[in-house]
């Protein structure tokens, strides 16, 4: 519905975003020190290539909320089915919280697929909006790599992911090239220098 130049979310969705902020809220344990200027830090990969050993990586050296895909659709899901609608749902949510928290002085780093400029222009817009720096982050590995990385995850209980070799094979032809500066780390050298480079591009450190 349209009212005049504003949208108008109908009540039983914006009761159910209410509900999902908060839910999600709640599962976020502990809140950074804000800064005066914060950034949003967004990683995109395929799973299986270590966009969440990049992502501990630079938390550890980013006074952060991480907002992690898999850990927060499992907070709002019980048990996930992984649909279309679901995925909305929950990505909805991941851009109201950043938004939100960007705005509160919080530094973001988002931990997703983000696979293609789609999904990834959310993101573009709300560090637009919220007018903090954006660093993108490009994570990859060896396909064979991958495979053996996702057979042990099978095995791993905490594991918060539940992407396989086969999610792999079926997610790859989706990804797109990033038309905007970004960083490539590939997790199968040694990352510290590229850590190293996105750090000193941060203007807040």
């Amino acid at each position: 519905m349209k009212q005049g130049n504003t949208y108008c979310i109908p009540l039983e969705q914006r009761s159910q975003r209410i509900y999902d902020i908060d839910k999600l809220t709640k599962g976020i344990s502990e809140l950074p020190l804000p800064m005066a200027e914060p950034v949003l830090v967004l990683i995109s990969g395929l799973p299986g290539v270590g966009k969440s050993f990049v992502r501990r990586r630079l938390a550890d050296r980013l006074p952060s909320v991480v907002l992690e895909s898999d850990s927060l659709r499992k907070i709002l899901f019980s048990q996930p089915d992984y649909s279309k609608t679901e995925s909305e749902r929950l990505f909805k949510a991941i851009h109201l919280l950043a938004e939100r928290y960007l705005k509160a002085g919080f530094c973001i780093i988002v931990d997703a697929t983000n696979l293609t400029e789609y999904r990834r222009q959310y993101f573009y817009n709300i560090a637009k909006r919220a007018q903090v720096q954006l660093i993108i982050v490009s994570v990859k590995a060896p396909p064979s790599l991958v495979k053996e990385r996702l057979a042990a995850r099978v095995k791993n209980q905490d594991d918060k992911s539940e992407a396989d070799w086969e999610v792999y094979k079926k997610m790859k032809p989706l990804v797109e090239k990033i038309t905007r500066k970004h960083f490539v780390v590939d997790t199968s050298t040694e990352i510290t220098s590229v850590i190293d480079k996105i750090m000193s591009e941060i203007d807040c450190m």
